[in-house]
């Protein structure tokens, strides 16, 4: 079996001697070079797996050598070596287009872990990835190309990411997305919402704990971070992260280490972190509400998803591919869409992005009569003011044929009526329906909706 090739760079010999020799005993082939003209010469002589770099260097820099790979390269990783503690040039280096870096002593250990990482890329590759990738993230309007064609750089990448848009714009498929075409694919993908969990809850959630370190912790816990060991940690809303965590986060980042509360030592982990918003971060970290070093760790890359009404050209394809996953989970034949209510679809300007299109479709093919859902079915809002949050849930969503009773008592009483009538019926829902008025499937979105048994 032909061993991978690897070239070293770095002016100092025996930095040079002791990567080669762990690399070797990996099973890789080696190749060095003491300075950025010499790597330059390996790389038109030779094809290379990977590239390990130095900062400096007598005749330019690490960061020299990785934009000229970028640009003459693309396809090979580069893995930046620097000094102890110099946090700024590593993220200088991801900045540039490096896969990871490792640190000044070197840590052996940390280092074939790295360089593992890195040589799977090829194999990551060579599956295509990419192609379940696009299945997740529908369209192929401009932004979205080159959305895609930037999760497929960053794919590469271990550097952090942060992805900034509207609620409703697909931030975790983003997320998802950049997972499944990275080196980390096969391993866990953890997302958590960081508003959703309680701030006294929060340090045991992402770092664990163990049995009777508290009231109510009755065994060991591993927490978010162990969760997502050897692959991506994706913290959706981090703008809600209270300032006492942020601190305690960004350690864990940058040592790559946690301790579970009520433990006495910390433990090593192996996490890359994607992180998302749809709070403006730089305005926080000005106003003091965000801690600018998190800030800075957590945006080594960022990614602007674009929002709906910025795409229209996208919305007859999603809007398909939502009515055929619909029709697909209700083992039904897929509806159609009118011209009228394409049109429609087309000029509102969706303050709830993705969410709010699906929403729409949604009640519309479970209030729809026929097999195509026409203008009047979408109730589409009349105001088109922007919102940070949307909730399409109409206050009347019952037919017009419903009985008065049925369309003024919402909720409780409704979902009363609903039980009676399937009480009445012995739960055969289509003689419910007619009972009350309804369509089958206006029946089966209520049941749904109010969570009958």
């Amino acid at each position: 079996m032909k061993k991978l090739p690897v070239l070293i760079v770095d002016d100092e010999a025996d930095i040079r001697e002791l990567i080669e020799i762990t690399l070797n005993r990996m099973g890789l082939d080696t190749h060095c070079a003491a300075n950025v003209a010499e790597a330059q010469q390996c790389l038109s002589e030779s094809s290379y797996s990977l590239c390990l770099t130095d900062m400096r260097m007598p005749d330019g820099s690490g960061l020299d050598l990785i934009d000229y790979i970028q640009t003459n390269y693309p396809e090979l990783p580069v893995a930046m070596i620097t000094a102890h503690g110099n946090m700024e040039a590593a993220i200088r280096a991801l900045k540039a287009g490096a896969f990871d870096f490792v640190s000044k002593p070197i840590d052996l250990k940390q280092l074939r872990e790295m360089v593992g990482s890195a040589l799977k890329l090829d194999t990551v590759i060579a599956k295509t990835p990419a192609q379940e990738s696009s299945e997740l993230l529908l369209g192929s309007s401009p932004a979205m190309q080159k959305l895609k064609k930037t999760i497929s750089k960053v794919s590469r990448s271990q550097a952090s990411v942060y992805i900034c848009g509207e609620s409703g714009t697909g931030k975790e498929l983003v997320a998802r997305s950049i997972h499944l075409q990275s080196a980390r694919t096969e391993s866990p993908f953890i997302a958590v919402n960081c508003s959703a969990i309680p701030s006294e809850l929060l340090e045991s959630e992402f770092f664990g704990h163990i049995k009777g370190s508290f009231t109510g912790a009755s065994a060991d816990k591993p927490g978010l971070f162990k969760a997502a060991d050897g692959g991506t940690l994706f913290l959706d809303e981090v703008a809600d992260l209270p300032v006492a965590m942020q601190v305690k986060l960004l350690r864990a980042i940058q040592e790559k280490t946690v301790r579970p509360v009520g433990a006495n030592a910390e433990e090593k982990v192996d996490v890359r972190i994607l992180s998302a918003s749809h709070k403006d971060l730089a305005t926080l970290v000005e106003q003091g509400e965000f801690r600018q070093d998190l800030f800075y760790r957590i945006n080594v890359i960022r990614i602007d998803v674009p929002r709906l009404h910025q795409r229209q050209e996208d919305i007859a394809e999603i809007a398909t591919a939502v009515l055929d996953r619909l029709a697909q989970r209700e083992n039904t034949a897929a509806l159609s869409l009118s011209a009228s209510a394409t049109q429609a679809l087309l000029s509102y300007e969706f303050p709830g992005n993705v969410r709010e299109l699906e929403n729409i479709l949604e009640r519309a093919s479970a209030l729809c009569e026929a097999n195509t859902i026409e203008l009047g079915d979408l109730h589409l809002p009349k105001a088109q003011t922007k919102k940070t949050e949307v909730d399409v849930e109409p206050t009347n969503i019952v037919s017009q044929a419903a009985p008065e009773s049925l369309k003024n008592n919402l909720h409780d009483s409704e979902r009363e009526q609903i039980e009676q009538a399937l009480a009445k019926t012995r739960w055969n829902k289509t003689e419910a329906a007619k009972l009350l008025g309804l369509t089958f499937r206006q029946l089966r979105y209520r049941i749904k909706k109010l969570n009958i048994d």
